[in-house]
């Protein structure tokens, strides 16, 4: 019994009909509509992360953002959290959604160097959001495990060992170590690609990294203190911000043709 094939006759390469190549006008418009208005929530998030972050060390009860790592600091935050329990998950939830912020202003800030810089760039974005992810485990111990360990009804012993468990842990030692890492080094090496990139003002790409860099070292010493450790930080998300919602979207068209390079 014989099998008849279909012959299937291929055309030369190069000779399909160009419209399939080509993205029709209203298409094009529409997909350029989405790219900007995605680059605008990219821009919008800087500012956020920065009211975001502000918030999170202004509401933190003073003297409970520590590491725990030995009974006499666990001995001496849980009676602080268990007074301010409240506060405590306010301003770890805070954290969760700064850190989250903090992944996708990397992203966004790295949109504006688009040719000389641009590799440093997306380091320094990787480097950000994975020190971001690592940051929001660490700080579940910091703040919303602390508050739960201190409201618990369990001696405080109790408490203080579960605490030091979750900080002298294996994964939990790495995470504070990526997540130390990270905090460092993502700023400088962004600062690095924005100012070989020349798209900002160098002075802009400094204050970034100087804004960045003591807002991290930050700690809980009230909303007013915050605010004025934090200020340089701020005013550097914004500025950027500005730069990332004024600059020309990356077309369809732009897309094309990078693709062909």
């Amino acid at each position: 019994m014989s099998v008849h094939s279909p012959i299937i006759e291929l055309a030369p390469l190069g000779s399909q009909d160009s419209t399939h190549s080509q993205i029709s006008p209203r298409l094009e418009k529409s997909m350029n509509t989405v790219l900007r208005t995605r680059q605008r929530l990219l821009a919008l998030a800087l500012p956020l992360t920065a009211a975001l972050y502000i918030g999170a060390e202004g509401v933190n009860p003073k003297g409970t953002d520590r590491i725990v790592t030995t009974t006499a600091i666990a001995l001496k935050v849980l009676p602080i959290a268990a007074k301010h329990s409240t506060q405590l998950y306010v301003s770890g939830s805070l954290s969760e959604l700064a850190l989250g912020g903090v992944a996708v202003s990397y992203a966004a800030i790295a949109t504006l160097v688009r040719k000389r810089g641009s590799r440093t760039a997306t380091l320094a974005a990787l480097i950000g959001a994975i020190g971001a992810f690592c940051g929001a485990i660490v700080n579940v111990f910091v703040g919303l495990n602390l508050a739960a360990a201190a409201t618990a009804h369990v001696a405080r012993g109790g408490a203080a060992r579960i605490l030091m468990a979750n900080f002298n842990s294996r994964p939990g030692q790495a995470f504070t170590d990526v997540y130390a890492f990270s905090e460092f080094f993502a700023p400088v090496v962004m600062g690095v690609a924005l100012w070989r990139s020349r798209i900002v003002p160098r002075w802009l790409a400094a204050l970034f990294v100087v804004g960045l860099e003591l807002a991290e070292q930050t700690g809980s010493l009230g909303i007013a203190r915050v605010v004025l450790q934090m200020a340089l930080f701020a005013v550097a998300m914004v500025l950027l911000a500005v730069r990332i919602w004024r600059q020309p979207a990356l077309s369809v068209a732009d897309n094309q043709e990078t693709g062909r390079a």
